[in-house]
């Protein structure tokens, strides 16, 4: 899916010393340049002189989406469609995303099958397995990439335990875009990584940091593999996220005053590091504590040095910046990794 729309035959058709030509020049640049209001106004301003041009609706829908002007999007979208004499499936794909955000799942299933994309029999929500994917939170902001699995042709349910700094939560379902702006690896093979949009449900598991000294790989399988109700997700965040002290940025003080702490190497595992960071997505702090309680009774040398819980609100994006495209993966498209 695409969001260049395709002006081949609908063009104002203006030589270039014409006003009608300039103002659409400035549209596409104020569009460029993630002015989207302005964009939209001016798009708005040309399809008043051409009312029956249907790339500057669409234009107009995709300024809209970008806002997450849900309604506004919708509208300019399916009146692209009413002028177009073929089917244009950058104007579905919008129209039955904004459809999705705003829970208007019979227009979003006419858009999904104009497409040609089976989705289940019914009325209401889709709940169904599209498969595992990559979504981008915050594209605009930390650009946080976590794993997730779609429930919908554009809605998926978060599987990673996100920063609690970012405001989302394990298990929330998120929005996201249909144009693919990267890929992840995954057994063995690879899954697209697409931009959420924004977060349609939120979970009941909060995100909670521990901080914790586990000798070895194995007492760390032991806690992830571990079960207990309220307990959604254990993650080694130590072995997850790349160049990050999480006790360092929570003021957390290492177990030994060692020359180099971020390193501290238990006898017998070469490559492990003794101190790690855990995000667990919980329904409550007492869950957490017993999980851990539980685990440290159960081996030598395991210990709890903090348990924490810090959450943000989603940021949302600000005006002029260009963040549904990235030029650092303009830069690198067709490197194994584009992030």
């Amino acid at each position: 899916m695409t969001d260049i729309a395709d002006t081949t035959d609908t063009s104002l058709s203006t030589p270039d010393n014409d006003p009608l030509a300039a103002l659409e020049a400035e549209a596409y640049a104020a569009f460029d340049a993630g002015h989207l209001q302005r964009a939209s106004d001016l798009f708005g301003e040309l399809s008043g002189h051409a009312p029956h041009v249907p790339y500057l609706h669409y234009m107009r829908g995709l300024a809209h989406k970008y806002l997450r002007d849900w309604p506004t999007s919708l509208q300019h979208n399916l009146r692209a469609q009413t002028l177009q004499d073929a089917f244009d499936q950058a104007s579905a794909w919008n129209a039955g995303i904004a459809a999705t955000a705003l829970g208007d799942w019979a227009e979003a299933r006419r858009q999904w099958a104009k497409c040609g994309i089976n989705v289940p029999d019914g009325d209401g929500p889709i709940d169904t397995d599209f498969g595992m994917i990559c979504v981008r939170l915050d594209p605009w902001g930390s650009g946080e990439t976590v794993f997730a699995r779609r429930i919908d042709v554009v809605r998926a349910r978060v599987l990673n335990v996100p920063f609690g700094s970012s405001g989302h939560r394990l298990f929330d379902i998120v929005l996201h875009d249909g144009a693919k702006t990267g890929e992840r690896a995954l057994n063995g093979g690879t899954v697209p990584v697409f931009n959420a949009l924004q977060t349609l449900q939120a979970s009941d598991h909060a995100t909670f940091v521990a901080f914790i000294r586990c000798p070895s790989a194995d007492d760390m399988a032991a806690l992830e593999d571990a079960r207990l109700p309220g307990i959604g997700y254990v993650e080694d965040w130590s072995a997850s996220v790349r160049s990050l002290c999480l006790r360092c940025s929570y003021g957390v003080p290492h177990a030994r005053d060692a020359p180099a702490p971020h390193d501290e190497r238990a006898a017998g595992n070469d490559d492990w590091q003794v101190e790690r960071s855990l995000g667990i997505g919980a329904q409550g702090k007492a869950a957490v504590e017993r999980l851990l309680a539980d685990w440290v009774a159960a081996g030598p040398g395991r210990v709890i040095d903090a348990i924490e819980r810090r959450e943000g609100t989603p940021s949302a994006p600000a005006e002029g910046q260009v963040w549904w495209c990235d030029p650092t993966e303009v830069e690198h498209a067709g490197e194994d990794d584009l992030v």
